[in-house]
């Protein structure tokens, strides 16, 4: 469970968000298409998750297809060119290929020819961990704009037979643009913690050294995601709790320091 703040504090040069991009499909897949498809209904879906629809992209459309958008989105916002850009990080876990990095074709697309970049695989809280990475990266340089993206395409690793994964999960890109600035905002602390012996509450078991894709593993439907979601989401909720007060308690103590 991870967790960063953002808080007023005394003037000091932070990482500050220049810039923020979205982009999503426009293809949409409703509950009703769902219920077409799976033995599910538009109200089962809304009274548990709060979703109605999904943005879904086609067939021949990638994870840094989604980024790239989203990107010179951001782009345009911060008012930078993307040879502006000095490092590229993309939190996802659909990338586009193992290697090389989605990072490096969404730099390769939008032109960001200056920029280094490589991707995060941290579940859901893959966007959480690039952002604390390049607040560590400007505490190095303030100059430094570090793009971070947060891209899935999860649709090419659903079990569409899978009533309780398929209704969650759609497709899109996001990004945020970072630098050093000084003023009352930007990020005061990160909070990153992992529990590896959860892993079979989220994961895909297909594809990677431990099950090497084979006609086998296409057999057994092994290249999808699965989920145990109601066990994910009491240890999720109680760790959000425990991470926002390790957060606020740092906090409390800084300031006690700072007035003493």
């Amino acid at each position: 469970m991870c967790i960063i703040v953002f808080l007023k504090r005394r003037k000091m040069m932070k990482s500050r968000i220049i810039g923020t991009g979205s982009y999503v499909p426009p293809k949409v897949l409703t509950n009703f298409d769902l219920e077409k498809k799976v033995d599910t209904s538009d109200e089962w879906i809304t009274s548990r998750s709060g979703i109605r629809e999904r943005r879904i992209v086609e067939r021949d459309v990638a994870t840094s297809d989604l980024g790239a958008q989203a990107a010179l989105r951001a782009l345009e916002m911060a008012g930078l060119s993307p040879e502006d850009l000095d490092v590229i990080i993309t939190g996802t876990n659909t990338p586009d290929m193992l290697f090389p990095c989605t990072s490096c074709f969404i730099q390769a697309k939008i032109g960001a020819k200056r920029a280094t970049g490589f991707d995060v695989s941290a579940g859901c809280t893959s966007f959480i961990h690039t952002l604390s990475l390049a607040d560590k990266f400007i505490k190095e340089d303030p100059r430094r704009k570090v793009m971070v993206l947060g891209a899935e395409v999860m649709s090419k690793v659903m079990d569409w037979k899978d009533r309780g994964t398929c209704v969650l999960f759609g497709d899109g890109a996001g990004a945020v643009i970072l630098t050093g600035e000084e003023g009352e905002r930007g990020i005061l602390s990160t909070h990153l913690h992992s529990d590896g012996s959860l892993w079979e509450l989220l994961y895909m078991p297909g594809g990677g050294s431990a099950n090497p894709s084979s006609r086998d593993t296409v057999d057994k439907n092994l290249h999808c995601l699965k989920m145990a979601g109601n066990q994910l989401f009491k240890v999720a909720v109680r760790a959000l709790a425990e991470v926002s007060q390790e957060a606020m308690h740092l906090m409390a103590s800084r300031a006690k320091t700072l007035t003493t």
